[in-house]
This record gives C-alpha cells, structure tokens and sequence, in this order.
C-alpha cells in the first residue's frame, strides 16, 4: 500500500514527481501545474484547498535539488 501523501510531505512529494513524471523538470512547471500534478499523485490524501504559494515553491527547490544531485 502507498503512503498518503500531505502538501506538508515536501520530499515525498518531489520524489513522487520524478518517479510519475521522470522527463518534467521542475524548471517547466508552472504553479498551477504544479498543484495539478500533485493533486492527481497517487495516495494524495490531502485537501487541495489547503495549497499556497510557498508550499508550492517548497515542492519546486526540493525537486530541483533531488533531480540536480
């Protein structure tokens, strides 16, 4: 079973994307994208509404780091 996955699960998120969508760079994601790609990852167990910018700006560094390393 797959964990659940919470906009405050930064990391876990980050890794969620590159495994979901290994040829997207988080440097082509829009915001907007970007919450539509999480809200849509499998075991996304949180409220959508709950979003805001610096979660998403969270979830874009640790991408870009983890894909960067």
């Amino acid at each position: 079973m797959e964990h659940e996955l919470y906009w405050d699960a930064t990391y876990a998120i980050a890794r969620a994307l590159m495994q979901q969508h290994p040829n997207l760079s988080p440097e082509d994601v829009g915001l907007e994208e970007l919450t539509d790609l999480v809200i849509k990852l499998p075991g996304f167990a949180d409220d959508e509404a709950l979003v805001n910018e610096q979660i998403l700006l969270d979830i874009i560094k640790v991408w870009y780091e983890e894909e960067t390393e």
